[in-house]
C-alpha cells in the first residue's frame, strides 16, 4: 500500500521540469549507446569511427569515361570492418568495360561509377571483432567484397562463384556487409576503403604495394585456373595474348615449373615475351609455327579481351588439356555453355577472378617467388590517359597502377585537364544477338 500511494498519489513535476527530466534521460541513453559502440568498433588508439567515413574517388558521370574527383562517404565502421587508407590502385581492362557500359546488355553500369579492384594500402582502423589485421598492417581488396558465407560454394571455398557475391564496384549489398550509400559499390580509385576484414587481402610487409594491385586481380585470374586443373611441374602451358594479364601468366607459369609459350599475333612480342620469362614464342599467323605446335600444350591461357576466333588455338591442345577462355567477350559466353552442357568432356572452358582463398595464396606465392608484374605507375590526373591506352590494346604488357597516397587529394581536380580518353565501340558487344552465333558456332562446328 506505502509502495502504492507513493506512484499513484506522487506530486505532479511542472510541464517544464517533466520536459527537462526526459531530454536529460535521452541525452544520458544516447551518450551510453556512443560509449559502448566506441568499446566495440575501434582498437590502436584511433578516435572512434562511428561516422561515415569521407573519401575523394576518381569517378565518370557517364559512359565517356571522364573521370574528375569527386567526393564520396564510406560506411561506418561495423565491429568486423578494416579501415585501409588506400596507397595504390591498378587500372584493369575489365575497369574499362564496366566504366565504358560495355556490359549494359548484362548489367547496366550504375553512375557516377568508381571503378578499381585492384587495392592496396595500410589499415588505419579495425573493429573490436577484427583478427586478422592489426593497425598498420599492410592490406588490399580484389575482385569482390562480399558473398553470403552460407551456400555451398561459399562453404568449400569458392566464395567467387557465389550467386550472392558483391563486386567490389558496381555491385549491390545483398548481405548487409557491403553497405555503401548510393545502394552500390565504389571501387579502389579511392583516398580509403572500408571491408570486411573475411574479403581483405594480408599482404606481407616484404612484397612492395605497387606491385600487390594487379597480382589480386591479373594473378589470380591465370592461377586460379591452373591450380583448378592440375597444372603442375613438367608441363607445357600456352598464353595467348602477351598484355598485362598474359605476361603475369607467363611468370605464374615459369614459377611452377612449366614449359611456357607465348602466343601473339605477330612476332612484335617475341622480346617482350622471352623477357617475362616464356621458353618459346608462336605468331598465330604463321601456320608452319602453329603446325609445329600441334598437341602439345596442356593447357592454353586465352587472354584476349576482345571477340576472336578461339579455335586456332584448339589444336594446339592436348586432348586431356583445356582452352581456358579469360576475356570477357561473347567467346566467354560460349565457353560458359560447352562447360555446363559437357562438363569435364569440354576442352573449352571459362575462368574469371578467384576465391578469397586463392587471391591469399598467389599473393603469398609471388612474395614467396619474388614475383612482380611489370608496371607503370602513373598520377590519378592521368587516368583519362591510360583508358585511351587500355583501349588501344595495351601493346606494351605493362599494368598500369595509379599513385593514390601522392597524387589523389584536394589539388588534383586543378590538375585534371586532359579531355576524355578516346575510346572505341566494341566489335561485338556483349549482348544476346551477338551470343547466338559463338554457341551455335561452339556446337556445330566442334569447338568444344
Amino acid at each position: 500500500l506505502e509502495r502504492f500511494a507513493r506512484t499513484r498519489f506522487r506530486p505532479r513535476r511542472a510541464p517544464a521540469a517533466a520536459k527537462a527530466l526526459a531530454q536529460e534521460r535521452r541525452h544520458l541513453r544516447r551518450s551510453s549507446v556512443r560509449r559502448r559502440k566506441s568499446r566495440q568498433i575501434v582498437r590502436g588508439g584511433m578516435d572512434p569511427m562511428l561516422e561515415p567515413v569521407e573519401t575523394i574517388c576518381m569517378a565518370c558521370a557517364d559512359a565517356a569515361c571522364d573521370f574528375q574527383p569527386m567526393r564520396f562517404r564510406r560506411r561506418a565502421l561495423s565491429s568486423n570492418d578494416v579501415l585501409i587508407e588506400m596507397q595504390f590502385c591498378g587500372v584493369c581492362h575489365s575497369d574499362l568495360h564496366i566504366a565504358n557500359d560495355h556490359l549494359k546488355a548484362v548489367k547496366p553500369t550504375s553512375y557516377p561509377c568508381v571503378p578499381g579492384h585492384e587495392l592496396s594500402g595500410v589499415v588505419a582502423a579495425v573493429g573490436s571483432a577484427v583478427t586478422k589485421f592489426r593497425v598498420g598492417d599492410h592490406a588490399g581488396v580484389g575482385c569482390f567484397v562480399d558473398s553470403c558465407l552460407e551456400c555451398d560454394a561459399c562453404l568449400k571455398g569458392e566464395d567467387h562463384t557465389c550467386k550472392k557475391q558483391v563486386g567490389t564496384y558496381n555491385g549491390k549489398d545483398q548481405n548487409g556487409r557491403a553497405v555503401q550509400e548510393g545502394g552500390y559499390t565504389l571501387g579502389g580509385y579511392t583516398s580509403k576503403m572500408v571491408v570486411h576484414e573475411r574479403f581483405a587481402i594480408q599482404i606481407p610487409k616484404t612484397y612492395p604495394l605497387e606491385y600487390a594491385g594487379p597480382v589480386m586481380c591479373a594473378g589470380v585470374t591465370m592461377f586460379e585456373p591452373m591450380r583448378r586443373y592440375g597444372i603442375e611441374r613438367g608441363m607445357h602451358v600456352g598464353v595467348v595474348g602477351i598484355g598485362g594479364l598474359g605476361a603475369m601468366g607467363v611468370k605464374l607459369a615459369k614459377a611452377m615449373g612449366c614449359t611456357v609459350t607465348a602466343i601473339s599475333r605477330s612476332k612484335s612480342k617475341m622480346a617482350f615475351a622471352k623477357k617475362v620469362g616464356a621458353d618459346f614464342h608462336i605468331a598465330s599467323g604463321d601456320k608452319a609455327e602453329m603446325a609445329a605446335a600441334r598437341g602439345k600444350m596442356d593447357m592454353i591461357l586465352d587472354t584476349v579481351p576482345t571477340a576472336h576466333n578461339y579455335a586456332l588455338y584448339s589444336p594446339l591442345v592436348k586432348p586431356t588439356g583445356k582452352l581456358v577462355m579469360l576475356g570477357i567477350t561473347p567467346n566467354f559466353v560460349a565457353a560458359i555453355v560447352a562447360k555446363a552442357a559437357f562438363g569435364d568432356k569440354s576442352k573449352l572452358v571459362p575462368s574469371a577472378i578467384g576465391s578469397i582463398a586463392r587471391t591469399q595464396e598467389v599473393i603469398d606465392f609471388c612474395a614467396e617467388h619474388n614475383i612482380t608484374p611489370d608496371i607503370e605507375i602513373f598520377p590519378a590526373e592521368q587516368l583519362n590517359e591510360v583508358y585511351t591506352k587500355l583501349d588501344a590494346s595495351n601493346e606494351t604488357g605493362l599494368r598500369y597502377v595509379m599513385d593514390i597516397a601522392n597524387t589523389l587529394n584536394e589539388e588534383t581536380e586543378a590538375k585534371c585537364t586532359l579531355p576524355p580518353p578516346t575510346l572505341a565501340a566494341p566489335e561485338k558487344p556483349m549482348t544476346v544477338w551477338n551470343f547466338i552465333p559463338e554457341i551455335l558456332g561452339m556446337f556445330f562446328f566442334l569447338r568444344w
